[in-house]
């Protein structure tokens, strides 16, 4: 009984609890394969794609995530279009990038990485089976701290943590992370253009 002989509110159903705040924790699987070809050198992970990738089912949808940018300036092209999946798909393969991330399921609300909870690993050793991979490099912090966690014993190969592309990373001006991302990827890509 609650205050003065008030029966106690019933318990609010799941679907209101974060009414206006978040939304609840849905299983999200990824949906889509990961973009790799047997000259491809290096395989960058991020988390899981983002609400606006998933109904693009391609990687980095949200047109705010800088990915694509940062790719195409370290590789010294034009960015492709935000809804031209074949171009970013090509330009990736051309400069011997594999893409894909780290998990294959989760519960997850919304987009919020910091969410993330009942991880199932996606099998990189896919990857590494059919690309001679020479480095692993992680989109952010989330998907640094997840492949140590679930792939990096698997792999067999340590990743390099890069700045998140994501929006939300707004201490990172395009220019900064065009400029980190270019110090990795460069080296790792230059040594094996004559493959």
């Amino acid at each position: 009984m609650g205050r003065q002989g008030e029966r106690d509110p019933a318990p609010r159903p799941a679907s209101l609890r974060y009414h206006g705040r978040m939304a609840d924790y849905e299983r999200i699987h990824h949906g889509f394969d990961p973009v790799f070809d047997e000259r491809s050198r290096v395989l960058v992970l991020g988390s899981l794609p983002s609400v606006a990738s998933r109904a693009q089912r391609f990687y980095y949808g949200n047109p705010r995530n800088r990915f694509w940018r940062v790719i195409a300036a370290a590789v010294g092209e034009e960015p492709p279009a935000d809804d031209d999946v074949a171009a970013k798909r090509a330009l990736l393969l051309r400069h011997g990038i594999a893409l894909w991330d780290v998990i294959e399921s989760c519960e997850i609300r919304g987009s919020s990485d910091a969410s993330i909870r009942d991880v199932v690993p996606n099998d990189v050793g896919r990857v590494l089976r059919a690309a001679p991979i020479r480095a692993v490099l992680c989109n952010g912090g989330t998907a640094g701290r997840l492949y140590r966690r679930w792939l990096e014993g698997a792999c067999g190969m340590p990743a390099e943590v890069l700045p998140s592309t994501s929006p939300a990373n707004a201490s990172w001006s395009l220019e900064r992370l065009v400029a980190r991302w270019s110090e990795a990827l460069a080296p790792r890509l230059r040594d094996g253009a004559a493959n």
